[in-house]
């Protein structure tokens, strides 16, 4: 039996290419998405979407990233946080305690110095991945608050407040640069991604 043909650009199968969603934005602050292997064939994995959509964006799959890999990228004189929540177990797992955001970075007004790291996978491998990766844990750490309700309805939260990857991190950028940027076009193609997904579920009746 033949295998399916895959898009090249979005990797999935051609009958669920997502790039008819794809609307680009030009973020301001960069974003590197770190995309856990078992999460790039996911059919409602959304990083790709995302990747796909933000011009300014990277995703590099792995769930170990050597030395070598946050020397180079953070040697480029980036200001670099981490978009992950404080979670107080983490201490007796062994990671260590992220250092406080600089303010006057934030506020520079030099988005394009900014970079976001993301982490894309279910909690249990993204904690995972920042606690095998000690370079992700010297980053100070952004954490979100009183973001809407999740478009994400076609995959399980573990909270009422879990968002999607796409989400997420479309509202650290905002924040991040102060709204000068507009995502609603990302957003509004995640929303049409979801609602296609949802057609290819088994039907409940």
């Amino acid at each position: 039996m033949s295998k399916r043909q895959l898009c090249e650009t979005c990797l999935r199968p051609l009958k669920t290419c997502i790039c008819k969603h794809v609307r680009p934005v030009s973020n301001a602050a960069s974003l590197i998405i770190l995309q856990h292997p078992q999460e790039v064939y996911e059919a409602k994995n959304s990083a790709k979407l995302l990747n796909l959509c933000l011009k300014n964006s990277q995703i590099h799959v792995g769930e170990v990233f050597d030395d070598g890999f946050f020397q180079k990228t953070q040697a480029e004189n980036f200001y670099d946080l981490l978009l992950y929540p404080d979670t107080p177990e983490e201490k007796s797992l062994g990671i260590l305690k992220p250092p406080e955001i600089d303010v006057s970075q934030l506020n520079s007004g030099d988005n394009l110095k900014i970079r976001l790291w993301v982490l894309d996978g279910t909690w249990r491998k993204s904690r995972k991945m920042l606690y095998l990766n000690p370079a992700m844990q010297s980053m100070p750490r952004l954490s979100l608050q009183d973001c809407p309700p999740s478009l994400y309805t076609i995959r399980k939260a573990h909270s009422e407040n879990q968002l999607s990857t796409l989400e997420a991190s479309c509202y650290a950028l905002q924040q991040l640069e102060h709204y000068s940027v507009d995502y609603s076009p990302v957003l509004s193609a995640f929303a049409a991604f979801v609602a296609e997904q949802h057609t290819f579920l088994p039907s409940s009746s």
